[in-house]
């Protein structure tokens, strides 16, 4: 028995529309007879075709100028991006989300002060009997405010008192008149909003001296005892921002 096999070689490649074809085609005779091709129902899966030639490692083959080769299977809808990038939409550029603000460090809450409250002398604030406040009672008042520097103003409370001296009813309208005269500078030169300042007046009421001066004669010892009576209180609260 003889055989016979002739083989012919046919390579299909192309480079973007120029093409050279080979096919392969191999007949075996066996004698006059052909052997024939038996099928066991089992179903023979089919490779893909490759658009693109490739070499032995998987890379796409390249001529000299960087162009793909493109085999006898390649169609349109095969083509890549990195072959023929004229053919398809450029990809999207992945944009990538901003970096996030950095949270700032929440600032320091203000310090609540606690309320002060300062006794003043109303002979060191004013002349006997009057509500004219003196250069040295300015002084004092500048002090206090000084003191309190950098204090936001919850409230400034002013309250005159007088000595025992003189009727209730005129104690009581010169305590409140020297209260005034205290706000009013404090609004005035020292720029506490008004709104935050109450005064009141209280006459003679609430004494320090208590009953150690005797007597009821405006003598020059009893004035001079009673002097710790005739008083402005200032009470002043609010905060104070603190720096870290």
């Amino acid at each position: 028995m003889t055989y016979r096999d002739d083989l012919i070689l046919n390579l299909s490649f192309s480079k973007k529309g120029h093409s050279m074809k080979n096919t392969v085609t191999k007949k075996l005779l066996l004698g006059a007879a052909v052997l024939p091709v038996l099928f066991s129902g089992v179903a023979m899966a089919q490779e893909v075709p490759e658009a693109y030639a490739v070499d032995s490692v998987g890379e796409v083959v390249r001529d000299s100028s960087g162009d793909c080769w493109r085999t006898g299977y390649w169609t349109p809808a095969m083509a890549t991006y990195e072959c023929d990038p004229d053919l398809l939409p450029k990809p999207e550029k992945k944009v990538e989300a901003p970096a996030p603000e950095p949270i700032p460090a929440p600032a320091p809450a203000p310090a609540y002060t606690e309320p002060e409250k300062i006794s003043l002398s109303a002979d060191q604030l004013f002349d006997f009997d009057k509500a004219n406040l003196r250069p040295e009672g300015k002084q004092t008042l500048d002090d206090l405010v000084a003191k309190l520097g950098g204090v936001k103003y919850d409230t400034v409370v002013a309250i005159g008192y007088a000595d025992r001296l003189g009727s209730d009813a005129y104690n009581k309208k010169l305590s409140m008149r020297r209260a005034e005269a205290v706000k009013a500078y404090l609004v005035n030169e020292k720029g506490i909003p008004a709104d935050r300042i109450f005064v009141d007046g209280k006459g003679e009421a609430d004494p320090v001296t208590g009953d150690t001066c005797k007597g009821n004669k405006k003598t020059k010892a009893l004035i001079a005892c009673l002097q710790p009576d005739r008083r402005v209180e200032v009470e002043v609260a609010g905060t104070k921002e603190t720096v870290q």
